[in-house]
């Protein structure tokens, strides 16, 4: 199953503050940054597919509508 990109957003956070606390043993520390890496490329990827449907409904309407985020 895919994570969602929220989830792995988190799991990115928690990784990144166990390595800036620097209570993480070197071998540990390399296979944490790597698997950041990997979310992170993830989330980006996660990103700029949404950004591409967002385009292709803007392109699809030929119109361009203020998105206005309610509070």
């Amino acid at each position: 199953m895919e994570k969602s990109f929220e989830d792995a957003l988190k799991e990115l956070e928690v990784i990144v503050k166990e390595l800036e606390s620097g209570n993480v043993e070197l071998d540990q520390a390399i296979e944490k940054y790597t698997e950041a890496m990997k979310l992170a490329k993830y989330c980006s990827e996660k990103l700029n597919k949404a950004t591409e449907k967002v385009n292709k409904i803007l392109t699809e309407n030929k119109e361009l509508v203020d998105f206005k985020v309610e509070e």
